[in-house]
């Protein structure tokens, strides 16, 4: 399951201030020399003479975008509000004077713009179909990467928001290659194959991948950007597994009612309608703004704030006043939402916090209100559903696969990056662990963790703000896995119940916290939907504490010493009881044909994860995820170290940002008219 997936304190005194600043500097130049050429979009990329900082301040405008989640959408519609009060007013002299997006990049001479869904017919077909596991094709693990060791664009991972920015990329017609240390692509998001089950390694909850249009979510705006589709078995229902009973939570706006009239209390019902009666209006601007429309500059304002003016004009007409005047709390932790209602129910609350852990791995306290009223609105409407991909969840890292090399785009396997190398102060490509270097003509981007890409980059080259703003960003925990291979039948004399749905969550104690290490656990048996994960008759289990295992209890151990193999029982055992549990009594551990125990050095190991982290442990009124550039010209960031944050939506949407304003907005605009938003 993914946690899916700031507090944007736009002053609008300071963003003027920062804005008309800049403005005033090149007006000045202008003026003092006519010869610099004035046109009408930011669709040209020149060098002005500008001050060096001024790009920084336009990265700076750029990085107020960033918090978590799918919300992007909802914060940009919201954040248009004042940043149209401080920016719009200068945008007749932005238009004229032309100001370059990205200072420093030189753009090369645009080749033919593949912008039809399908591919074109000189190019390589690939099928669509998600089953076929020969339907992508990635060269082995080599010592030098094949081909040209160079490209417009170099991207260093393989997880879901470098493969969605890569693919972007290809789209947009660049020269992209994306080199992975592992010998699978995919990142947390692959999956592997053992004895012939197939396993997730990670994210297993997902929705919207069929969905379409501006309200679709980020992921699946890439794929159909891509011309790719992903075959997905739906439901709405998981069973959980708490203090006060066992029962099986449906999705959407009544049934949850019925299971707080039954297990909870009348005034748990009349506390989660009163919740749901505030915030599903606020909703509406959150569907406005499509997050494939944003980009990490003043280009947004014609790819998002004026492109969708009509759109985020009626969604606000139709909040009303007290949706309206209620929007800026979106901003604020959910927390004080509910405290605003006068939320006091327990289960409520426990049942909130565990909502919120799910989604972004803090709680109610920590979330962003934005993100929790997207969910709802997900989650708790009419005729919504989950969606579960056929053939795992490796069918989405293969898709973005087909994606990138239909449109010509590379990827490396067994690609080792050691360092980003810099010269003249920008970052122009990467020194594989072999030896080989790999230039990158246009831009490097980093898929790793903040504080992995740090220890790429050299540090004489770095401020020191830079460098101790990452080392004292907190980290949310680690994890332990467990991947189960077993057979549904003839276990201790009697089956594996045969009710048994895809998805369980066991928390064993509301008083710890659900983020308490030990305390949740969260089971995915997806072969109940697509059975042909495992051979017939037979069933694939992944079960995990989702990031809360403290990675300082297994710092230094040697994998193969025998203390290492006592703390793996030790601490895989709530695992084993939350699937007994859940499972029933068919079901024997000592049975079961594969049995995988993974750790934080696992996570670390495999992933390339510093300490194993899920990632930033950033909570809402008290930071901001990172925006996408870096104090290196030509080096950006995607994923879930970068805004909008942790989650497999947010990874998306990050990718895709950084995709987005590498290109013109020209480019960027023909795109969304392409696929249809």
């Amino acid at each position: 399951m993914s946690m899916v997936e700031t507090e944007l304190l736009f002053s609008g005194g300071l963003a003027d201030e920062k804005l008309g600043f800049q403005l005033v500097n090149v007006k000045a130049q202008k003026e003092n020399n006519p010869k610099v050429n004035c046109f009408d979009s930011f669709d040209r990329h020149r060098e002005l003479g500008s001050p060096k900082h001024l790009g920084r301040n336009w990265n700076d405008v750029a990085s107020l975008f960033s918090r978590n989640h799918e919300c992007l959408f909802f914060q940009l519609s919201h954040l248009t509000q004042h940043f149209l009060v401080a920016a719009l007013k200068h945008l007749s002299t932005i238009m004229e004077l032309g100001l370059p997006l990205f200072p420093g990049i030189k753009f090369p001479t645009p080749r033919n713009t593949v912008l039809a869904r399908s591919s074109p017919n000189n190019l390589p077909q690939f099928s669509s179909n998600a089953s076929s596991s020969t339907s992508i094709s990635v060269k082995p693990p080599t010592k030098t990467v094949p081909g040209k060791p160079e490209a417009d664009v170099v991207v260093i991972g393989s997880g879901i928001g470098g493969l969605c920015c890569a693919g972007l990329l290809a789209r947009y017609n660049q020269d992209v290659l994306v080199l992975e240390s592992h010998d699978l692509p995919g990142g947390a998001g692959h999956s592997f194959e053992i004895k012939g089950y197939k396993f997730d390694s990670g994210p297993s909850l997902f929705s919207g991948f069929q969905s379409r249009g501006p309200q679709a979510n980020p992921l699946a705006q890439v794929l159909d950007a891509l011309g790719e589709s992903i075959p997905c078995a739906k439901y709405d229902s998981w069973m959980v597994y708490i203090p006060e009973a066992e029962f099986l939570s449906r999705i959407g706006p009544t049934e949850f009612l019925k299971d707080l009239e039954k297990y909870a209390s009348q005034n748990a019902v009349q506390e989660w309608k009163k919740l749901l009666e505030a915030i599903l209006p606020l909703s509406a601007a959150a569907m406005a703004l499509p997050p494939l429309s944003i980009r990490g500059d003043l280009g947004v304002i014609s790819t998002a704030a004026a492109r969708y003016a009509p759109s985020l004009l009626k969604s606000f007409v139709e909040m009303g006043p007290q949706g309206a005047f209620g929007a800026p709390k979106l901003l604020r932790p959910f927390s004080e939402i509910m405290d605003s209602l006068e939320l006091r129910d327990p289960f409520i609350r426990n049942w909130v916090d565990l909502l919120a852990f799910l989604l972004a791995g803090v709680k109610s306290n920590g979330i962003l209100s934005a993100e929790m009223v997207y969910m709802f609105a997900e989650w708790y409407k009419p005729g919504c559903t989950l969606e579960y991909p056929l053939n795992g969840s490796g069918a989405i890292i293969d898709a973005l696969v087909r994606g990138i090399q239909k449109f010509g785009g590379r990827i490396s396997l067994g690609s080792h990056v050691e360092k980003i190398i810099v010269e003249n102060g920008k970052a122009t490509g990467v020194k594989l662990k072999g030896g080989q270097f790999i230039r990158a003509k246009m831009a490097v981007v980093s898929n790793a963790s903040m504080w992995d890409t740090l220890n790429l980059l050299p540090k004489d080259q770095l401020p020191k703000s830079y460098i101790d703003r990452v080392k004292t960003t907190p980290q949310c925990e680690s994890f332990m896995h467990l991947h189960l291979g077993f057979d549904a039948e003839h276990q201790n004399e009697q089956d594996v119940r045969e009710d048994l749905g895809i998805h369980h969550i066991v928390v064993n104690e509301w008083e710890r916290g659900v983020d308490a290490d030990q305390n949740v656990v969260l089971i995915s048996v997806p072969s109940v939907l697509s059975p042909n994960l495992a051979p017939p008759g037979k069933h694939v289990l992944h079960a995990y504490t989702p990031g809360t295992e403290p990675f300082e209890l297994w710092e230094g151990l040697d994998r193969r010493s025998a203390e290492y193999k006592k703390l793996k029982a030790e601490r895989s055992e709530v695992m084993w009881k939350a699937v007994e549990r859940a499972l029933g009594s068919g079901f024997n551990r000592d049975k079961c044909e594969v049995k995988l125990v993974g750790t934080p050095l696992t996570h670390q190991r495999f992933l390339r994860r510093n300490r194993g982290t899920y990632g930033p442990a950033i909570q809402a009124g008290q930071g901001t995820f990172p925006g996408h550039s870096t104090p290196i010209p030509q080096l950006y960031c995607c994923g879930d170290s970068t805004f909008p944050g942790i989650g497999v939506p947010a990874v998306a949407a990050s990718g895709a940002i950084v995709a987005n304003s590498l290109v013109s907005v020209s480019q960027h605009s023909q795109l969304l008219d392409a696929i249809g938003i």
